[in-house]
């Protein structure tokens, strides 16, 4: 999938789903963190909070209270008509989303205390360039060894061949060439069992795991082969490999 394609994928998922997958069952065990609690775990009251990628607005929103003022930009004008509608719904009124690229984040330097980005593309310069001395970036991001037994089975994927742990070491590089001053690395890879076929089915439709997934007939019986491969008694098994990058400026 090149990134063309990549950006009209997550357009549509954007205006059909946002970035929720609350309803989806499923167990994991290993997981080491949750991201958007270590946000607020490192942040104040009195913060202005930047959400890189914020999709849908979902995870800002429900942390909103914990933050003066929250800002969350997205690239994709389908996320973004889903997210101003989840703030209409929601009883919120320190948030704004803008459809903004992270490649030129449009506010003034030095005007935010705390920036996250969770599972989003995110350039390191610009976010110490808005970012103020002392200030926290966050970001959550998918591992290369992430449902790796599922990439296996369809033979692509989502940096299928790429040595793990190559996107991790390219981010500390360019945040230490940005100029911060403490950056730390987290890992962590789950276990997940995912409860019914309709779970994983969702899941395949509504990110780039597998990139194309269904546009070949053969696409579906892979799946079959799958899921009677690997279910278990807690469910079908697969794994989530996640890393946290913390920065200070």
């Amino acid at each position: 999938m090149n990134e063309l394609e990549y950006k009209d994928f997550y357009d549509k998922v954007g205006k059909i789903n946002g970035w929720d997958f609350s309803k989806l069952q499923v167990t994991s065990e290993g997981i080491e963190w949750d991201f958007y609690e270590e946000v607020i775990r490192r942040s104040k009251v009195t913060d202005v909070l930047l959400d890189v990628g914020t999709g849908g607005g979902e995870n800002v929103l429900s942390i909103a209270s914990s933050f003066h003022s929250v800002f969350g930009i997205d690239i994709s004008s389908g996320m973004m008509e889903t997210a101003k509608s989840n703030l209409n719904k929601a009883n919120v009124s320190n948030v704004e989303f803008k459809q903004m690229s992270s490649d030129h984040l449009e506010f003034p330097f030095d005007s935010i205390d705390v920036v996250s980005c969770c599972h989003a593309p995110f350039f390191s310069n610009e976010v110490a360039k808005v970012l103020k001395n002392g200030g926290t970036f966050l970001t959550q991001q998918v591992s290369e060894g992430d449902k790796l037994n599922l990439k296996n089975a369809f033979g692509r994927g989502q940096a299928f061949g790429v040595v793990d742990g190559t996107l991790k070491e390219t981010y500390l590089r360019e945040l230490k060439e940005a100029g911060f001053q403490s950056v730390e690395s987290f890992d962590y890879n789950s276990v997940d069992y995912y409860h019914r076929p309709e779970d994983l089915l969702f899941l395949l439709k509504h990110t780039p795991i597998i990139p194309h997934f269904g546009y070949e007939d053969k696409d579906f019986q892979i799946l079959n082969d799958f899921i009677e491969n690997n279910l278990t008694p807690k469910g079908i098994i697969t794994n989530s490999k996640r890393f946290l990058i913390i920065a200070i400026k």
